[in-house]
């Protein structure tokens, strides 16, 4: 017996509205997708990802491998190129104790003596600093050594590099894990320190801060001079990784994909970071 007209006309707007819905569910389905592929969570920190971001390129340097940072140093200049580090919140509890006590690693041909900017008002300035280290009293120690160190004023030192590695911690505490890069510029026609066995004097410093874990991850670069003029807000000197890369010659977490290294490195959001 046919179906009444309303029966049928009932049957095949279920029928449309069943497909319609199947339609809007995939393509659900495909946005999500795409958004969790461009925002979701982070790939997970495992050791060998750690290793890949910390990672760098900087020619002319030797690898040098401490307890709590890497540097990448040039026995040319006696001095590193580029340090490099993992902060977590882990990393900023302990009780070890600083010393204070600047030592050569005796084991590095042209790591400088800790007397190497006598008689200057010059700073011995760290790089990996020895706060981020107090887990271990080996790796705070080992903050001190010569391989670690640089020249700086001290308006740079205990102003705008200090100021800089307390809002590195406070965005670890927040982000759960930053990589750290960071060192001199070495340009041309640098001054070198007197009757230091030919150490230059940069005029500028860098550090590269990568949040991998924070959603989406992102990546921001500081340049400071290396003067009285390093202070004030944190915006006159940030700058994209890629900059740092052209100032500097490094390549920056080598070991990561084009694409990756395109997202971390090409774009410079403050607004990010301070919020």
């Amino acid at each position: 017996m046919p179906l009444p007209p309303d029966t049928l006309r009932l049957r095949s707007l279920a029928r449309v509205a069943l497909w319609l819905a199947a339609v809007v569910l995939m393509t659900g389905a495909l946005l999500w997708k795409c958004h969790a592929t461009r925002t979701g969570d982070p790939m997970p920190l495992t050791a060998a990802r750690c290793d890949s971001l910390l990672c760098h390129r900087v020619p002319h340097t030797s690898v040098l491998r401490y307890e709590g940072f890497t540097a990448y140093f040039d026995p040319a200049i006696h001095m590193s190129r580029c340090v490099t580090y993992l902060l977590t919140p882990g990393h900023l509890e302990g009780d070890a104790q600083r010393t204070d006590l600047f030592m050569a690693d005796s084991a590095v041909a042209g790591c400088p003596q800790p007397d190497a900017y006598a008689g200057t008002a010059l700073h011995r300035g760290h790089l990996a600093p020895a706060a981020d280290m107090r887990w271990s009293q080996r790796a705070l120690q080992q903050t001190f050594l010569m391989t670690n160190i640089c020249p700086q004023h001290a308006s740079l030192n205990e102003g705008g590099w200090a100021n800089l590695e307390q809002k590195c911690r406070e965005w670890a505490e927040r982000d759960r894990a930053l990589v750290v890069a960071c060192g001199p510029v070495l340009e041309r026609g640098l001054d070198t320190i007197p009757h230091s066995g030919g150490i230059p004097l940069p005029r500028r410093y860098f550090k590269v801060v990568m949040a991998p874990q924070a959603s989406p991850g992102r990546a921001i670069a500081f340049v400071y001079p290396n003067s009285e003029a390093a202070g004030g807000a944190l915006r006159r000197y940030a700058t994209t990784v890629d900059s740092v890369e052209r100032l500097t010659g490094i390549d920056f977490f080598a070991l990561l994909p084009t694409d990756e290294q395109r997202q971390f490195e090409s774009y410079a959001n403050l607004q990010r970071w301070l919020h």
